[in-house]
């Protein structure tokens, strides 16, 4: 698992560079697409796509939007049915990754860079590494990843990140899900191109791209890239305008998936391409709109209080002013405490032990929690438990009858129990 922002820059260059392929809908003349893709392979696995952008550069302007798309999103692949979008890459490379958001999102893919995890970390130190401001106590640990571990602990706070603690930051995701996690990339991919642009970083970028250019899988030229890296500095000073895919969080058979909501994504798209919509396209729209609501199981469970992606958004852009504050006659409203009947438990058993899963459903169902049918966890070694629960409910956790180490994280009413091979029976 990995983000791609880093790359933002090298992709940035390539993009102006050659002429795009027609499109599939009139957009405003200089405007191109590019997918980035950040791949996480493995030996005797060809990974999938586990960070998936498409961003929209204006050459004239130099304006620049990026539409993050979570790996869980529920979508039709060619040929393979509905599934996972990161499986389309597992399927069929960039390639098919390109064909699967083209018919989501409506919209011809001019380019697509892929990066793997390697290539991400050698970029962020050549670049001499990149401060960022952690938001929230980070922590999550998991010796037996197939990376060779991976060991996540920050605090909040400014901290410069090498390469290698660059990685643990993007990758890191608790029980906010996608929706944290893709706020976090494009923070961090702000933060990179800032440091790119400075005067110490900017003269170097060109032996920069052309020693990461080995690294990295694209249908565009380095010697393009080259000759096009002197646009860069237009950008100084602008703000590169980040969203998400627009959906909902719901289970399929315990398993979370993103349903999007096509309609709302597409307007995002046709107005950054500035593409004037047509009567056929809206057809062409609904048309899909229903036939993915039949695709729908009947099991379908949509989650409910889950975070608000612009809440995110203002939270990290600092932009306090967008938030709410009480005034002196207005005193805050006290939060309410929830019963245990308001929160749902996804339980995971990571330990390898039988039946310690189901166990667990039916001690917390006891206690009253909603919870979701215990699932087997990627790992079956997992050393010790782990209770990730919000400021709000995680005093509800407290005092349970088996070995476990609480975290605040995610949503008061949505909690994750990750069970390891501490427990007793």
């Amino acid at each position: 698992m990995l983000v791609v922002g880093s790359i933002f820059a090298y992709a940035y260059t390539r993009i102006n560079a050659t002429k795009p392929v027609a499109p599939r809908h009139e957009r405003e003349s200089g405007k191109v697409t590019v997918m980035v893709m950040g791949v996480d392979s493995r030996k005797d696995d060809v990974g999938r796509s586990d960070t998936l952008m498409l961003f929209t550069v204006d050459k004239g302007t130099g304006d620049v939007s990026v539409l993050s798309i979570p790996r869980d999103t529920r979508v039709k692949i060619p040929g393979h049915g509905y599934d996972k979008i990161n499986a389309a890459y597992a399927y069929g490379g960039q390639a098919l990754t390109k064909k699967t958001v083209e018919n989501l999102l409506d919209v011809t893919v001019d380019y697509y860079v892929v990066v793997r995890i390697k290539a991400f970390e050698k970029i962020i130190n050549d670049i001499g590494g990149v401060d960022i401001d952690v938001k929230k106590r980070m922590y999550y640990n998991d010796p037996w990843d197939d990376n060779g571990g991976l060991h996540i602990n920050f605090y909040p706070g400014m901290q410069h990140m090498d390469g290698a603690k660059a990685i643990e930051y993007v990758r890191y995701r608790d029980t906010e899900g996608d929706i944290g996690r893709i706020q976090r990339q494009q923070y961090f991919m702000q933060q990179v191109l800032k440091k790119v642009l400075t005067p110490a970083i900017l003269p170097k970028l060109p032996s920069i791209i052309n020693e990461a250019s080995g690294a990295v899988t694209t249908n565009m030229s380095v010697a393009q890239m080259l000759d096009f890296a002197k646009l860069l500095p237009d950008m100084k000073g602008k703000k590169i305008m980040t969203s998400m895919l627009p959906g909902t969080p719901a289970y399929i058979k315990d398993m979370s998936y993103w349903l999007p909501d096509i309609k709302k994504a597409r307007a995002i798209i046709d107005q950054n391409l500035g593409i004037a919509v047509t009567d056929k396209m809206q057809q062409n729209t609904q048309l899909l709109m229903d036939e993915y609501k039949k695709s729908l199981p009947g099991d379908l469970k949509i989650v409910n209080g889950t975070y608000d992606y612009e809440d995110y958004k203002n939270e990290f852009d600092g932009n306090q002013a967008q938030k709410k504050q009480p005034s002196e006659k207005e005193a805050p409203k006290e939060q309410k405490s929830l019963k245990p009947s308001q929160i749902t438990v996804r339980v995971i058993n990571s330990s390898g032990i039988n039946g310690a899963g189901a166990q667990v459903v039916s001690l917390l169902q006891r206690k009253g929690f909603k919870v979701l049918k215990a699932e087997n966890g990627a790992v079956r070694n997992r050393q010790k438990t782990t209770i990730t629960a919000g400021k709000g409910s995680i005093n509800m956790f407290y005092g349970m009858p088996f070995p476990c180490t609480l975290m605040v994280g995610g949503s008061d009413d949505y909690v994750t129990v990750d069970i390891g091979r501490d427990y007793r029976k």
